[in-house]
């Protein structure tokens, strides 16, 4: 960020009060993140900066009649993709909530359409009140067990280097090829062994952490126990503690913020959904529960601002300071954050929860078409002939993406095993959406819940084939069909019953619809889910995870049932 010397002495002039500023808030209560304190006075703003705080006179006065200041809202780690939001759309339903940046890892929408998908990314977030900036995904695909729609190497990755909102590297999921020093993975590390690198290693301890530490990786938002993040804080790792709609990890990780570690703590979102953005809101809902579960006000404001920005090296960021920009929003109480009037680059963009600028006057680039190579699925390719031993069942688990491993033994039908409501163990089926003729693959999973019908979507991390669970092979079929015909999205239906379809055109990832309509859509099918059986809070965001083969401990993929322990396949069926 550069000034040339006729703006920089106009600055100087207005931040020493010998000329107007632009703004000042008249009597408000400053969050100063460098002090670790709340300090009340006049703050002016000059050319979209924080000019100072003082007697100042300027062109507008705003009366903040001691309302408090915090600077904009971080997110230091996010998936723009999983709010099923366009980038402008998405922008829209954060800022309102006094984000004034994130940083992005593109890799859903990177594992549909690969470079041309983040190019995309990049031109859609050119033009919003709203800082996007990326790291370059780690993994596409996430790893050799599953296909993705693109292969991106290092020298893909370099192409985009250039790009002045590219910090660096996202995270590096594939742990077991760092550990194994897989030449594609090392290749990626030594690309930006000069910028950050983000981490993903959950439940990495000892010997292990320290050669994939040792690479230069700088973080971690997989944590999920208190000894897992101190072990990762105390050797030099920064601590993203992510709550997200999925993973919900903050009340297990704040015992690690401490007087010595804060430094090192950010708050991040990870996966946020659409109706919780709309209802809770963004960073402001973390801070807001770090507060609540005991965390001191001013500290949490803290890790959703300043500490993001030092540890991306984002210059005159994340706090209230001369010179700093004037990115901020105001509150009426510290805690909780509440905001009311936001503010970019000394600008007002958002007042009582809406944005003061039609998101439908971003100009963007046209989306990429949705990749759908999927034929019209046949019953007889659904089919699970039974074998000797029992069946590995998926575990799910309200609150985490971490998965059990459990044995059944099979419900069987004319030789087939099928899916067994009495024990809520359902079928699993993957398509691949990329390679046309390629055979489903299947497995069983309990927690799910459902008593009737199927459920569907191409939110299927992190290769975002077509993923569904259903209660039988019709119904399973007749939603996959659905979900194939609109080109992508998120269905739950039957053969004798109506099937609700939310199309996510983009990618088979988002809409680019107001989020509103977006939400009416999701709780339409979250309804209709709660109403056929399913427990879970948002059983579509849970079924999207079911093929992440990264995280323990057993996924199915469009290739086959996945011991994410092993990091290998393994048959449906364990012999006794």
């Amino acid at each position: 960020m550069k000034w040339e010397s006729s703006r920089l002495s106009r600055f100087i002039e207005a931040a020493r009060g010998q000329i107007p500023a632009d703004l000042c808030l008249r009597g408000c209560r400053i969050v100063n993140v460098l002090m670790g304190k709340v300090e009340t006075a006049d703050l002016a703003v000059y050319d979209g900066f924080i000019a100072g705080w003082g007697r100042y006179e300027a062109m507008e006065t705003i009366d903040a009649d001691g309302m408090f200041v915090c600077p904009g809202f971080i997110d230091g780690h996010i998936h723009i993709e999983s709010t099923l939001l366009s980038p402008g759309r998405f922008c829209a339903s954060v800022v309102p909530w006094g984000t004034s940046a994130v940083v992005a890892d593109p890799h859903e929408i990177a594992n549909v359409l690969g470079i041309e998908g983040i190019r995309y990314f990049l031109g859609a977030t050119e033009a919003i009140p709203l800082d996007v900036y990326f790291n370059l995904p780690s993994c596409v695909p996430a790893s050799p067990l599953e296909t993705s729609g693109a292969h991106l190497r290092a020298s893909d990755l370099h192409s985009l280097l250039p790009h002045s909102r590219i910090l660096g590297l996202a995270e590096m999921m594939n742990f077991p090829g760092v550990l194994q020093a897989f030449p594609d993975v090392l290749d990626k590390l030594l690309l930006f062994q000069e910028r950050c690198m983000d981490g993903h290693a959950p439940q990495l301890s000892g010997m292990d952490l320290n050669a994939y530490i040792g690479t230069g990786i700088t973080s971690d938002h997989e944590c999920t126990t208190l000894e897992e993040a101190r072990e990762k804080l105390s050797k030099g790792m920064a601590l993203m503690l992510r709550e997200g709609s999925q993973s919900k990890d903050l009340a297990n990780l704040l015992a690690a913020v401490d007087d010595y570690t804060w430094p090192r703590c950010l708050l991040v979102s990870d996966d946020r959904h659409p109706d919780d953005l709309l209802r809770e809101g963004h960073m402001n809902f973390i801070v807001n529960r770090a507060m609540a579960l005991g965390l001191e006000p001013v500290r949490a404001l803290t890790l959703a601002t300043w500490t993001p920005a030092r540890h991306f090296g984002l210059s005159r960021r994340g706090a209230i300071a001369p010179g700093y920009l004037a990115d901020f929003s105001l509150s009426p109480t510290l805690n909780p954050w509440v905001p009311q009037r936001v503010f970019k680059k000394g600008r007002e963009v958002a007042r009582e929860g809406k944005l003061l600028i039609a998101p439908e006057t971003f100009p963007s680039p046209a989306a990429p078409p949705s990749p759908m190579n999927l034929s019209a699925p046949s019953l007889d390719a659904l089919s699970v002939p039974v074998e000797a031993g029992l069946l590995r069942v998926i575990g799910v688990q309200e609150g985490t993406l971490l998965t059990r491993k459990i044995l059944f033994p099979p419900k069987v039908e004319n030789g087939q095993a099928v899916a067994d409501l009495d024990r809520d163990i359902l079928k699993l089926v993957v398509f691949n959406r990329y390679r046309p003729g390629a055979p489903p693959s299947i497995g069983f999973v309990q927690g799910i819940g459902l008593r009737k019908g199927a459920m569907a979507t191409t939110v299927a991390h992190d290769s975002h084939n077509l993923i569904v669970v259903g209660t039988n092979d019709t119904d399973i079929a007749h939603v996959v069909d659905a979900v194939r015909k609109a080109g992508g999205g998120m269905a739950i239906g039957s053969a004798g019953d109506t099937t609700e379809l939310l199309p996510l055109p983009i990618a088979g990832l988002m809409s680019d619809a107001p989020v509103e309509k977006v939400v009416e859509h999701l709780e339409t099918l979250k309804a209709r889910a709660r109403s056929w059986g399913s427990p879970l809070h948002n059983p579509f965001m849970a079924l999207s995870f079911l093929a992440l083969p990264v995280i323990p401990e057993l996924k199915l993929t469009d290739l086959g049932l996945v011991d994410v322990s092993a990091f290998d396949f393994v048959p449906l069926f364990q012999s006794k």
